[in-house]
């Protein structure tokens, strides 16, 4: 077993996230909790938690690319992500496989370099494909039974940040402030 600061993970998942050049997340349920919150104007609300921001920039800097695939289209996510530096930003994309696949050729990756964070069914065919399938700690059954990894940290509480940390950890740099505040 390979001890994180969230706790334990099998040797085989510290193994994969070596591997990994490319984090691909679901936002809804990954990023924020889930929730939107909608007024009565029609605006749309989703909370981020700035740990998770953090991560992404350190990992960012640490040579590791980003790309969020979501079924929703909001301009709250691409604020967000790009105001955090993503480079790859796919909204409105029911079928993430299709993109997913497209991402791997447009980098010049095979299927070990990518680790996919997922919290519902609809992630399931990428969950299945890539190098590390991570389900968030309060994703559906059916996603943490296919997942290789389920995070210790719910979706929307800091998930993200914890498999961020997961492949600074993996590459010795953890403890090196890499990130910037938000």
């Amino acid at each position: 077993m390979f001890t994180t600061p969230y706790g334990k993970i099998s040797k085989a998942n510290q193994a994969r996230a070596l591997k990994i050049k490319l984090l691909i997340c679901d936002v809804d349920g990954v990023f924020s909790d889930g929730r939107i919150y909608l007024g009565n104007q029609g605006e749309e609300l989703k909370a981020f938690h700035t740990k998770d921001g953090f991560g992404i920039k350190a990992i960012l800097n640490a040579g590791i690319n980003v790309a969020v695939i979501t079924g929703r289209q909001s301009h709250i996510v691409e604020n967000r992500m790009q105001a955090l530096g993503v480079p790859y930003i796919y909204q409105g994309k029911e079928d993430k496989l299709t993109v997913y696949q497209s991402l791997l050729e447009k980098l010049n990756l095979t299927p070990d370099n990518v680790a996919y964070i997922g919290d519902d069914v609809v992630d399931l065919p990428v969950i299945k494909d890539c190098g590390l399938g991570i389900a968030v700690q309060d994703a559906h059954p059916l996603m943490k039974q296919e997942a290789d990894l389920i995070t210790y940290t719910k979706g929307g509480f800091g998930a993200v940040r914890e498999i961020c940390d997961l492949f600074l950890q993996c590459h010795n740099l953890l403890n090196i402030t890499q990130g910037k505040s938000e």
